[in-house]
């Protein structure tokens, strides 16, 4: 803020301060300043500060970028040797994950000011939950089998290395789901299709090349009825139940994607039906769901888990910072 201060002169008949010459001169000077100060407010871009809006050039931070790489995750190409060169080309410094490794312990103590993961959804939701805790950018790399969140953020999810461009990006606010204290980012199952998802995990734990295919028919040959879940009191009876952060499109045989990620609001899908299948879709900001056993198996973001009933689930509406690859001029 401008204040006006008055020069008080000791007395009023003294005359001018300066001469009159050289008080042309930076009257002169300081009508020049004047102008070309205004002159380089219209050029120099706007800089939001710190502690507010300021005239100037923008100032580059050198940001602390941090990629965690699964290496067993991902297809022949890229390998995770060549995403790993791609990145550091850019200046990010990359991490494989080894073996033992905890994945939360390794990005809650990352020396980071932007944390990435490249690996499949369940990987992803595990730092995101970190990026969120410390409040940092989380970019997401594709190097899953199915990479549906990269997808519904609108990467290119068979192009890992262009999604790197997210490190340079724009930020966005997204959604993301809580089931008890874990974070979700796409839907939790329940039913048939989580059985499949542990069935499938403890057969490639003893490294069985077919490991989706016996944990298919295994729970084919199982699983012949509906469970029976309560959905905020109410009876449910059906082979699948899904919890997802957002509106999914809905296909006959399954979910499909997201066109939005900032809805604010849970959506639980059951399947009616057997030859022509139908979804019902009810949606919430948080709901409970308990069964007469004491704990559900689940399949949260495509990852098997064990949950306590009754199981409690929220939405937090733009909760997780996201930077994505800025639009092409």
């Amino acid at each position: 803020m401008l204040r006006e201060q008055r020069l008080q002169l000791p007395n009023a008949d003294a005359g001018p301060v300066l001469d009159p010459a050289l008080r042309q001169v930076v009257l002169d000077v300081v009508e020049a300043a004047i102008v070309h100060a205004a002159n380089d407010r219209d050029s120099v871009p706007w800089v939001h500060g710190p502690n507010g809006p300021s005239w100037g050039p923008p100032r580059p931070i050198a940001m602390q970028r941090f990629l965690i790489v699964n290496p067993r995750s991902g297809t022949a190409s890229p390998t995770a040797d060549e995403l790993r060169d791609a990145a550091r080309a850019r200046g990010i410094e990359v991490h494989f994950l080894q073996d033992g490794e905890e994945l939360e312990q390794l990005a809650r103590s990352a020396d980071a000011d932007v944390l990435g993961m490249a690996g499949g959804d369940g990987s992803l939701g595990a730092v995101a939950a970190i990026a969120l805790e410390r409040n940092l950018p989380f970019v997401c790399i594709p190097f899953g089998t199915r990479n549906h969140f990269a997808r519904d953020i609108g990467l290119d999810r068979d192009d890992p290395i262009a999604a790197l461009d997210a490190f340079d990006g724009v930020e966005r606010r997204i959604d993301v789901g809580w089931v008890d204290e874990r974070l979700f980012l796409n839907n939790v199952s329940l039913g048939l299709y989580a059985l499949l998802v542990h069935r499938r995990e403890r057969h490639r734990r003893r490294r069985d090349v077919l490991a989706r295919v016996r944990a298919l028919l295994l729970v084919a040959r199982e699983h012949r009825g509906k469970d029976q879940f309560v959905v905020d009191g109410d009876l449910v009876a059906a082979r699948v139940v899904v919890v997802a952060c957002n509106a999914y499109t809905l296909d006959l045989f399954s979910i499909g994607e997201r066109e939005r990620m900032d809805e604010g609001l849970l959506h639980v899908y059951v399947p009616r039906g057997f030859r022509r299948v139908e979804w019902t879709d009810r949606s919430c900001t948080s709901l409970t769901i308990e069964t007469s056993r004491p704990f559900l198996r689940a399949a949260i973001d495509g990852e098997p888990a064990r949950l306590g009933s009754p199981v409690r689930f929220r939405v937090d509406p733009g909760a997780l910072r996201v930077l994505v690859p800025r639009a092409p001029e």
